[in-house]
């Protein structure tokens, strides 16, 4: 099996569309621009234009708009299978960056292959733009938890939505996922500060809901952090694909 036929971006648009060969081959052709990325180098950069887009293959990265102030505010993180600067690609221009969290490994999409891609394969289009669609979503959802959940109902509002998005590209599920997200990235991430993030996660913990150590996140109790979240993953939209094979 090949790395595009198996490959986090191939398991997440098959969530939406059963794909056929000819559409697994593009898709494995995009892996032939592969690069790899240190931690604190920035793939895109708020303001730039001309560039391309990725696809994060390995590791995990972050999308942040910096205020005038120098504060930053994490959009969100991207997992294997995502798309990095999609949006700045079609724009023109970047409103946000993209910075490794991790040691990454991602695919350079350039511009023009987008464009021939969607042109000529609508069906894998129409999957990229549920990809997309499911990202601003989940963008929504964001924006609900920093504006009406309280801090407990937002941390595990976000650790569940992690653990559904990786069960889809095969890197976690209800018992628990390797994550490397700090105290700080979840600070910038919830609007909170480091030292409540900390509160929170003992809270959860003492409860024997979940525990974040070490870099793994383990639910003692998938369940109950479902009933203080008020998680209903229906936005994620991952029941089955809409489109048949073809």
């Amino acid at each position: 099996m090949t790395a595009g036929t198996d490959s986090p971006l191939t398991r997440k648009l098959s969530a939406f569309a059963l794909l056929n060969e000819s559409e697994t081959a593009m898709l494995e052709r995009l892996h032939e621009r592969r690069r790899s990325f240190s931690v604190g180098r920035d793939l895109v950069y708020q303001g730039q234009s001309r560039q391309a887009a990725y696809v994060l293959a390995a590791g995990w990265a972050c999308s942040y708009k910096v205020q005038a102030d120098g504060t930053r505010q994490i959009v969100d993180f991207q997992i294997p299978g995502d798309f990095l600067g999609l949006r700045s690609v079609l724009l023109r221009t970047s409103d946000h960056s993209f910075e490794p969290i991790t040691d990454i490994e991602a695919i350079e999409v350039l511009s023009d292959d987008l464009l021939n891609l969607l042109t000529q394969m609508p069906r894998l289009a129409t999957a990229i733009f549920w990809a997309a669609s499911r990202d601003e979503a989940m963008v929504v959802e964001h924006l609900v938890g920093i504006g009406r959940r309280d801090a407990a109902a937002r941390m595990a509002h976000f650790l569940l939505e992690l653990a559904a998005r990786l069960s889809l590209v095969g890197l976690g599920g209800r018992d628990g996922y390797d994550c490397p997200l700090t105290q700080y990235h979840l600070a910038d991430a919830l609007g909170l500060s480091a030292i409540h993030v900390n509160r929170v996660l003992r809270q959860l913990r003492e409860k024997g809901l979940v525990t974040f150590r070490d870099g793994h996140v383990s639910f003692e109790d998938y369940d109950g952090l479902v009933t203080l979240a008020d998680f209903d993953p229906t936005y994620l939209d991952q029941e089955g694909p809409l489109l048949s094979g073809a």
